[in-house]
């Protein structure tokens, strides 16, 4: 492997990683230390946990101001963007102790997984850690903050922390007990050529991901213009042979489709050795887009207990968390496929993956709107079949389906890229840091 030298088995049971850089092969051992030692000393507050609840709570949230990290913000390596809260400058001062700045690492106290770590964003100057939040100021006169920060989100430093949490439900560690945990690291030069490498690779994977989104974001944009929008009868953009072939047909889902219920199966109905695939309402949110081609589950359960769908079928949920997550199609390719419950089938000779980026796109606002309650959302077939929407002719339909399935292989394609790079990188990972038996717990 260039670049790097794999140890031989000879020196399996020191304290030295599987693969090494030539410059530092027979450098000797690495230093066995406690995460407490890597804090910066010079720096109030720089291993901290964040407030207690009571401290920070929901009446102390406003619309603007400081930004709060949250438990959810804080992914396995990487800072998760989506949930957004602030509280007061006033409030923030008050719980001075628990702010964290950018490029610091924060890391979870509680699953999942546990003791995960992210690096603070350069949104802002500052923020509020949450109560389960724990900040880490990295002493990078004697060590790499990316070495550091890489190893505690390493597979062999996560098992330590697991091994010393608790819980069993949801994993939980005390700031106490995870100050202690060891770890080991080399030389700071060694720390240093270990976290360019990593760093270059995570480059790499950030670029990739741009590219993803840049995919998604133009498949959005493009479902935007080859549907109609609201209050049109033909879309922005047309495919040259169909120009000027007239307006769409507006038809209720009810003449275009026969509605039909899939048949329970539970979380145990579901076996890998199972002979019929199927699919769960469940997976329509996890697993699968507009097209499914491919099924991942099976079940055992009798064929006479399963209902079995037919290829072209279009799935939507009949029950869900929210509205506009319950809005969703996806079009099944195969036969014999069974259908669990809480699945509403749409049946009809209307081009099936058409249907589902329609449905996905012009109308998915429209489906949302229909669907009720609160805790847990229904979406009935008697709601779907009183849905109203525009349709083309049959040929303007497969073109439609062809140019947004060609887009989704090349989605698929670049995800499945950036998934690669992830498990090249956590292999690499596995053999530049020494095994966590060899560290001890």
């Amino acid at each position: 492997m260039r670049g790097w030298v794999r140890m031989s088995k000879k020196n399996k049971k020191t304290l030295v990683p599987n693969l090494r850089f030539p410059e530092f092969r027979g450098k000797g051992e690495w230093e066995k230390i406690k995460l407490i030692d890597t804090a910066d000393k010079k720096k109030k507050w720089s291993f901290i946990g964040g407030p207690f609840g009571s401290n920070l709570k929901s009446s102390d949230y406003t619309e603007t101001g400081v930004r709060i990290i949250q438990l959810q913000n804080i992914g396995d390596a990487e800072f998760i963007d989506t949930y957004k809260i602030f509280t007061s400058e006033e409030k923030a001062n008050e719980l001075l102790s628990c702010n964290i700045h950018p490029c610091e690492i924060i890391l979870s106290k509680m699953g999942d997984p546990v003791g995960r770590a992210c690096l603070i964003p350069n949104y802002h100057t500052r923020y509020v850690m949450c109560s389960d939040g724990i900040r880490l100021v990295v002493n990078e006169n004697l060590y790499s903050k990316y070495f550091i920060y890489s190893l505690i989100n390493s597979d062999q430093f996560r098992s330590t922390i697991e091994n010393n949490s608790t819980g069993s439900t949801r994993k939980r560690i005390g700031l106490d007990v995870l100050r202690n945990l060891p770890m080991s690291v080399p030389k700071r030069q060694e720390q240093q050529k270990i976290a360019d490498c990593l760093t270059s690779l995570d480059e790499l994977i950030t670029a990739e991901a741009g590219k993803l989104e840049a995919l998604k974001s133009h498949k959005k944009g493009l479902m935007q213009k080859l549907f109609p929008a609201e209050g049109e009868t033909v879309p922005e953009w047309r495919f040259p042979e169909f120009r000027g072939k007239g307006e769409w047909e507006v038809k209720p889902l009810d003449d275009i489709a026969f509605f039909y219920k899939g048949k329970g199966i539970s979380k145990s109905d579901i076996d890998p050795q199972g002979e019929t695939p199927c699919i769960r309402y469940g997976e329509l949110y996890t697993i699968y887009d507009e097209v499914i081609g491919e099924v991942f589950s099976k079940t055992k359960l009798p064929s006479s207990e399963l209902f079995l769908c037919k290829s072209n079928d279009v799935l939507i949920p009949s029950s869900g968390e929210t509205k506009i997550d319950i809005a969703k199609a996806s079009c099944v390719l195969l036969n014999d496929v069974a259908l669990g419950g809480d699945l509403n089938v749409l049946r009809s000779n209307t081009n099936g993956i058409f249907l589902s980026y329609l449905l996905n796109g012009a109308y998915k606002r429209e489906i949302a709107k229909k669907a009720q309650g609160d805790t847990i959302v229904h979406l009935y077939a008697s709601q779907l079949k009183l849905l109203n929407i525009m349709i083309p002719m049959e040929a303007e339909q497969q073109k439609i389906a062809y140019c947004l399935t060609s887009l989704d292989e090349l989605i698929t394609a670049q995800s499945q890229k950036i998934e690669a790079l992830k498990a090249h990188k956590k292999g690499l990972m596995q053999g530049l840091f020494p095994p966590a038996d060899e560290v001890g717990v």
